[in-house]
């Protein structure tokens, strides 16, 4: 059986989207802790052109919102600030169902630049699950009133994604945002995530289940799809297999006749 919109929630969420901005080019995400200045960035991007829904099923309320870059209209879901994707609540669920399922073209961390190493936990585990991740460092006045500096060029390196400071209440950094996530989604950027290590036994395991995903061709990153098999976390587990069932089918609709998978 496949994902279905009772299963998810997603695709009576996307439906809705799509109605409601008839055409758009892209679908990009906005993650970040809480108290990151996440809405202000939204906001800055969207302007007034946004509303906010349910997630279907959920009692978590979602922005969405619409806006033009270099002549391609974009779609903008803020996601409900989470620590982590481990899914201990429903709004860490519904954030981690939403980039893994929800198919986003890109996913913009935002971060605190006063607590940078706290808010990597968040990106590290959204660049395991796809390498079109964006970090915004935002609140960048306050970490500067606070005398901390960052190294962007060097933080870039380490993380192998694109670092984009701003000062989103002031609108600073939006511009050369918004042309990174074009670059990203239109220009052929490829980054190169950080990927996190793990034991030896564990990386045997993970390349050897990747190897089977592979075929699948999904969005997600096989590997992460491969831990979260490993943990055994079975209401995910049930969406990860409906979720490449999914893709099983429309990849048989859309494979020539005579074409053996």
């Amino acid at each position: 059986m496949g994902m279905t919109r009772q299963a998810s929630g997603i695709y009576a969420f996307l439906d809705e989207l799509r109605t409601a901005a008839q055409d758009y080019h892209a679908l990009v995400a906005l993650a970040g802790n809480p108290n990151t200045g996440k809405s202000t960035v939204f906001n800055g991007l969207t302007g007034l052109n946004q509303h906010t829904g349910n997630w279907p099923g959920k009692t978590v309320v979602l922005a969405k919102g619409f806006y033009r870059h270099q002549g391609k209209r974009l779609a903008l879901v803020d996601l409900p600030g989470t620590y982590s994707l481990l899914a201990q609540s429903v709004e860490e669920q519904v954030a981690r169902d939403f980039i893994c399922f929800g198919e986003p073209d890109a996913v913009v961390v935002v971060t605190d630049a006063t607590c940078l190493e706290r808010n990597l936990n968040l990106a590290l585990q959204i660049m395991e699950i796809t390498s079109q991740v964006i970090i915004c460092l935002n609140l960048l006045d306050e970490a500067k009133r606070k005398q901390i500096e960052i190294d962007r060029e060097k933080l870039q390196s380490l993380l192998g994604i694109p670092v984009i400071p701003t000062v989103a209440r002031n609108h600073d950094g939006l511009d050369e945002l918004k042309t990174a996530i074009n670059r990203l989604v239109f220009g052929g950027e490829t980054p190169h995530p950080r990927r996190v290590r793990y034991d030896p036994d564990l990386e045997t395991a993970l390349t050897e289940l990747s190897a089977e995903l592979e075929p699948f061709q999904t969005r997600v990153n096989p590997r992460w799809l491969a831990l979260r098999l490993l943990d055994s976390d079975y209401p995910l587990v049930k969406k990860i297999i409906s979720y490449l069932n999914h893709h099983r089918r429309h990849t048989l609709k859309s494979t020539p006749q005579g074409v053996k998978l």
